[in-house]
């Protein structure tokens, strides 16, 4: 397959294999501290931004840290106490860029209040928050009338796409969930009210010598298990 990246709004074409970089994409827990260039990383996250946003309401937005500026995230997102009982930190700490993935639940409440993604007021029923009415959801009236966020979704869309980007340039990446410290972290980068976190992820060069997740050696079901044709 042929991805296009774009950069300084010009179209560069890059040959990637985007299956192949699928399948070498893992997560990598162990960096050993080299910067990677600001232009990389720039055109990394401007090509994750090219993933779909629902209503093309792009309300997703990425912050970078990098350098010295990573310390900001782990002060928000650790403890002293885990930083010094966890053989990952010292791995973990090495890397040079953590790029936070940001998205609006607002952003979306207001584009599908919008004339075109509002359901037909003569057909609809109201229905409690996150229940689909007959006449289809009043998404517009709040964050809770959504069964499923499509903010989460897209923020989801965009760190995938970043994952295998940088896979694609050889640079190693780990995703870290969104556990704790998200209001005193967003709030030190200066993110406006109303944005969530929803994760961030590490990118760099691997050391080699990374910590195995104990969940590899789980045994889960099959992709065969998980592909159903016509029902399940």
């Amino acid at each position: 397959m042929e991805m296009v990246t774009r950069l300084a709004g010009r179209c560069r074409p890059l040959v990637v294999d985007v299956a192949e970089a699928l399948r070498r994409r893992h997560m990598v827990r162990s960096f050993d501290g080299r910067p990677v260039a600001t232009g990389v990383v720039d055109r990394l996250v401007t090509d994750a931004l090219r993933a779909p946003t629902a209503g093309n309401t792009r309300g997703t937005a990425w912050i970078v840290l990098d350098g010295p500026r990573t310390a900001t995230y782990w002060e928000h997102t650790t403890t002293p106490g885990w930083r010094a009982a966890s053989r990952r930190w010292p791995g973990l700490s090495r890397a040079p860029v953590a790029a936070l993935a940001l998205a609006s639940p607002g952003a979306y409440v207001a584009r599908y209040a919008e004339h075109d993604k509002s359901p037909d007021p003569a057909a609809h029923v109201p229905a409690a928050p996150g229940v689909l009415s007959e006449g289809g959801p009043a998404l517009g009236a709040g964050p809770g009338a959504w069964p499923v966020p499509y903010w989460f979704g897209d923020a989801a869309f965009s760190a995938m796409a970043l994952l295998v980007g940088a896979t694609s340039e050889g640079l190693g990446t780990c995703f870290l969930g969104n556990f704790r410290g998200e209001a005193p972290l967003l709030a030190a980068v200066g993110v406006p009210e109303g944005w969530r976190l929803f994760g961030t992820v590490l990118l760099g060069h691997p050391d080699g010598r990374d910590h195995p997740s104990p969940s590899l050696a789980r045994r889960g079901p099959s992709a065969a298990e998980r592909v159903h044709r016509g029902r399940w």
